[in-house]
C-alpha cells in the first residue's frame, strides 16, 4: 500500500501582489490557522501513470478566484521505493524534485487546483517505479510537499495564508472505475457498462511488468501502467461496442509461467464466473494482451476454441528465447478466431519476425498492423509498447475500420 505524510506547509515569506485592495479589506490574524488537506490527482498516460495535479479543500474559506495565480505555490515531491524488500535497484525514484505549477484555478465546491506540468519523461511526476530485480512495475510512497509563496484574498481578508495542507491520498478516476475482485484464485479489477441488458466482455492481459510477486498481490497495476484496459472503458470505446464489461485480470507472477501454474484453466474459470454473475452477451467475449499477456492471449484461444469471439495479440511473445511458449499446432489452433496482430517492427524486447509476424502468417484470416516504431502524438516510445497504439484505437484496415469498431462487429 501506498504510504502517505502529514507535510506542514513550508513557511516563506508573503508578498503582496501589485492589485489593488479593497479599503475594508482585514488581515486574516495570526491566531487564525487554517489547515486544509489536499488530494493527488493522478492520470493514466501512455507512459503509465502520472500525478498531474493537486486539489486542496478549500469549504467555505471563500477564496477569491481573482487572487489566484500560477506563482502563488510551489510544489515540491518525492518518490521513494514502497518496501525495502522490493528487489533493486528501483528504477523511477526521485527526492526533492521541483514539479513545475502550469496553474491555479478554483472549482466549484471549494476546490483549489494546483496543476502541474507533466507529460513524458516529466521528472518527478510518475507514481511508477521499475525493479529491475523483479521485473516489476511498483507503486511508489509519494510525498508532496507545498509551499504558498503569494497571499489569497478569502472573504474579503487580504494575506490569506494556510496554516498546514495534509497529503491524503491518489485520486484517479479512470482506475477506481474499476471495481476490484477476487475469483477462481486470481485478483482482478472490473469495469461495468452503465447500459442495461447483456453486454460485451473486453479481457484485458497486462505484460510482465504488472504482474504480482512476492508479498504483494495489488492489482492496480494491472490499471496503472499503460491505457490498455482503461482504453476499453472511454466513452469512444463504450459507444463503439454499445456499452461493454471490461476485465482485467493480474497474474501472481508471469502469465508465461502457464506450464507451472496452469493459468491459461485458472483465466476460463475466471472468465466464466465473471460471465456467470453479470449480464454478458456471451457471443462477444473478446480477448486483448500485450507482451506476456499476447502470448496469453493466442494461448488462450487455442485452448478454448470457438469460445471468443476474436481476439487482440499485442507485441505477443511466441518465443521465449529459444523457448517455443506457442507451438505452431497452437499457432493453427488460432485459426477459427478472428485475430487482429500489433507489434512493431523494431521492438527489441519480443523481435517482429519470429512472433508477432508469425503468428499473423499461420493464422487464417489474421489482421496485422506492423508500426515500423512506437510514436503516439508527437513521442516516439520504446518499441515494444506497440500497445500504445490499441489503447488509443489506432489501428485501422485499409478501408478505415479502427480496431475496437472490428472487435465490436465480431460475433460467434
Amino acid at each position: 500500500m501506498r504510504r502517505f505524510t502529514a507535510l506542514a506547509l513550508a513557511a516563506a515569506p508573503l508578498v503582496l501582489t501589485a492589485t489593488a485592495v479593497p479599503a475594508q479589506a482585514q488581515t486574516l490574524k495570526p491566531a487564525d490557522p487554517t489547515r486544509a488537506a489536499f488530494t493527488l490527482d493522478a492520470e493514466v498516460q501512455d507512459g503509465g501513470q502520472q500525478v498531474v495535479s493537486l486539489t486542496i479543500d478549500a469549504r467555505g474559506l471563500g477564496i477569491n478566484p481573482r487572487s489566484l495565480s500560477d506563482d502563488a505555490f510551489s510544489v515540491r515531491a518525492s518518490g521513494t521505493s514502497p518496501d525495502p524488500s522490493v528487489p533493486g535497484p528501483v528504477l523511477g525514484t526521485f527526492e526533492d524534485v521541483e514539479r513545475p505549477v502550469a496553474d491555479v484555478r478554483l472549482e466549484r465546491g471549494g476546490k483549489l487546483v494546483i496543476d502541474l506540468e507533466d507529460g513524458f519523461g516529466t521528472p518527478g511526476a510518475s507514481t511508477l517505479g521499475y525493479s529491475l530485480g523483479a521485473g516489476r512495475n511498483v507503486e511508489l510512497d509519494l510525498e508532496y510537499t507545498v509551499t504558498q509563496v503569494k497571499p489569497l484574498t478569502a472573504r474579503g481578508v487580504t494575506d490569506f495564508r494556510f496554516a498546514a495542507l495534509e497529503q491524503t491520498r491518489v485520486v484517479d478516476e479512470e482506475v477506481e472505475a474499476f471495481a476490484p475482485g477476487e475469483a477462481n484464485g486470481l485478483a482482478y479489477r472490473l469495469f461495468s457498462p452503465r447500459e442495461r441488458g447483456k453486454r460485451p466482455l473486453v479481457v484485458w492481459l497486462h505484460g510482465g511488468g504488472e504482474g504480482g510477486r512476492e508479498g504483494s498481490y495489488g492489482n492496480d497495476l494491472v490499471l496503472q501502467a499503460n491505457r490498455g484496459a482503461l482504453g476499453f472503458a472511454t466513452k469512444e470505446a463504450q459507444k463503439a461496442f454499445g456499452g461493454a464489461y471490461v476485465l482485467a485480470p493480474q497474474a501472481p507472477d508471469f502469465w508465461l509461467n502457464d506450464d507451472a501454474r496452469g493459468y491459461s484453466a485458472q483465466l476460463k474459470g475466471l472468465i466464466d464466473e465473471v460471465v456467470a454473475s453479470h449480464r454478458v452477451d456471451t457471443d462477444r467475449i473478446y480477448v486483448v494482451g500485450a507482451s506476456n499477456g499476447g502470448y496469453m492471449t493466442a494461448q488462450l484461444v487455442a485452448d478454448n476454441p470457438g469460445f471468443f469471439a476474436a481476439d487482440v495479440p499485442i507485441a505477443a511473445v511466441r518465443q521465449y528465447g529459444e523457448k517455443l511458449v506457442l507451438t505452431d499446432a497452437e499457432v493453427a489452433a488460432m485459426s477459427g478466431t478472428p485475430t487482429w496482430v500489433v507489434h512493431a517492427e523494431n521492438d527489441e524486447t519480443v523481435p517482429f519476425e519470429p512472433n508477432g509476424k508469425y503468428i499473423a502468417e499461420h493464422v487464417d484470416g489474421a489482421l496485422l498492423s506492423a508500426y515500423p516504431d512506437v510514436t503516439y502524438d508527437g513521442i516516439t516510445y520504446d518499441g515494444h509498447w506497440s500497445w500504445v497504439y490499441v489503447g488509443r484505437n489506432d489501428p485501422a484496415t485499409a478501408d478505415g475500420t479502427h480496431i475496437w469498431q472490428w472487435m465490436a462487429a465480431q460475433s460467434l
